[in-house]
């Protein structure tokens, strides 16, 4: 049973009060989150408002949703109508928003519990949470270590038991690396299954809001709640293929789990044991293991640094003081107020970005980088709609490595940027992607493995991982932090 499931139970058969349990989560936000840093803002006056109305609601003897009463988070990057809205940048200090993003008017019209905002690398711009304006998530199981990114304070608050659930983004692997290095579940769904109305864009053709939860029944859950049609997002069709929780038990016997080759080049030996003993694992239940090739996927990582960095520089451009959010105090004339804001508001990883997406956009490089690298993007999506035809689902690691020291990603930033070479095919393809914990290294720091899908195909790759979930449950480790149910 998942963790939101048992707070429903808890909470249909009154073992405990919405108000009750919300206030326990939010005492230990309380004393933990100065060390673990998930949140960078705590909206307890609106989450116990929730739970009295969910209370009446009980008491009243009326029936109660899945996701009713259920204490979550949101990253930082989405938008909620008056309450503070950052993307953990100086640059978005005191910004509010005027509406909700969809996902959350979604989950709100569920009486789902927001518990808060969880800290995030800076716009999304990061690999280890450490970018952001207000100081990078630690991981539960170690805090020396990084909680990984951009939603490491989605995985850090769900890790450690400072939310039940989170939602997080991915645009090159935010969601999958992070809940890789701290031992949960990621979804990052199909490209269009969620609306992105509301979510302060990175490279809109590359981001997707999915769940960080404790289960795959979680993620799930969570998932079919928020993958609806959206008119206001022109990409959105919604999921496909039906509820994806009723689907989890599914017979997996003869299903063709395809590795290739190519995912376990450069990765970590204790990484690569723990994904091809979790193959052994799929054996055991009957599945087919079929070893293939895909080697474009070795210009994954330029493509993806140069289509979202152009997307960014474009993205970017309205934060100028103007409109909203930091302005500098002293400046001579409009053009000096937009070059000193962005200059002071931006932090360095950020202003890099922009640098390289507006370089490569530029005349005379724009045909040598941007337009190569989206002719690169079909052939990666060719390339994977290629494999599917000999395999159903992609076995691979998550990250190359488990999480590293706090640090790490100023001293060496080269490896940090390689940290995503596993999971961003899947954002330039927009495929959907599960990372699932699969072990754990000599120093007890969580791996993790993702399995991508056919497009729409969540409701396949939710159901492999929720068989492996039930055949290797040791995997599934609880941190020493938080509400403990």
């Amino acid at each position: 049973m998942g963790y939101i499931a048992k707070i429903h139970n808890m909470l249909a058969q009154k073992e405990i009060s919405c108000a009750e349990l919300t206030k326990e989560y939010l005492n230990r936000i309380e004393s933990d989150n100065a060390a673990l840093k998930a949140y960078v803002c705590v909206t307890a006056d609106e989450a116990l408002k929730t739970a009295e109305a969910v209370d009446k609601k009980i008491a009243a003897g009326e029936e109660i949703g899945l996701l009713e009463g259920v204490p979550m988070s949101l990253k930082d990057n989405m938008s909620t109508k008056g309450i503070s809205t950052t993307c953990c940048s100086k640059i978005l200090t005191g910004y509010k928003p005027i509406y909700d993003a969809t996902v959350w008017e979604l989950l709100k019209a569920q009486n789902a519990v927001m518990l808060g905002k969880t800290n995030m690398d800076e716009f999304a711009m990061g690999s280890s949470c450490e970018t952001s304006y207000y100081g990078g998530a630690a991981n539960p199981f170690n805090t020396n270590h990084v909680s990984g990114g951009s939603s490491g304070g989605a995985a850090s608050a769900v890790s450690g038991n400072l939310a039940a659930y989170s939602l997080g983004s991915d645009t090159g692997g935010s969601i999958r690396q992070p809940a890789s290095f701290c031992g949960v579940v990621g979804l990052k769904p199909t490209y269009g299954a969620v609306s992105r109305y509301g979510l302060i864009a990175y490279a809109s053709s590359l981001d997707q809001i999915g769940p960080v939860a404790k289960t795959v029944e979680d993620a799930a859950i969570v998932f079919d709640a928020i993958s609806k049609p959206d008119k206001r997002d022109s990409t959105c069709l919604g999921a496909k293929g039906g509820d994806t929780f009723s689907q989890l038990g599914n017979d997996i016997k003869g299903m063709k789990i395809g590795i290739a080759r190519e995912y376990l080049d450069g990765v970590r030996d204790d990484v690569k044991e723990a994904v091809l003993a979790a193959s052994e694992v799929y054996k055991s239940l009957g599945a087919e293991i079929v070893y293939f090739d895909l080697p474009v996927i070795k210009y994954a990582l330029p493509v993806y640094y140069i289509i979202a960095c152009a997307e960014a520089s474009s993205n970017l451009g309205r934060y100028d003081g103007i409109r909203y959010g930091y302005k500098t105090e002293h400046y001579n004339g409009t053009h000096d107020m937009i070059c000193r804001t962005r200059s002071e508001g931006f932090g360095e990883e950020v202003k890099r970005r922009i640098l390289l997406g507006t370089y490569v956009l530029s005349a005379g490089y724009y045909d040598a980088y941007y337009k190569k690298a989206t002719d690169l993007r079909g052939t990666i999506i060719r390339a994977f709609n290629d494999a599917f035809a000999s395999c159903d689902v992609i076995l691979a690691p998550t990250v190359p490595m488990t999480a590293f020291e706090k640090g790490h990603a100023v001293s060496d930033p080269i490896e940090t940027y390689l940290t995503d070479i596993c999971t961003v095919p899947v954002n330039i393809a927009g495929l959907p992607g599960v990372s699932v914990p699969c072990g754990f290294n000599s120093k007890g720091m969580p791996i993790g493995m993702q399995l991508i899908g056919r497009s729409f195909g969540e409701a396949q790759i939710l159901n492999a991982a929720y068989h492996y979930q039930q055949a290797a449950p040791e995997n599934f480790k609880d941190t020493k932090w938080g509400v403990k149910l």
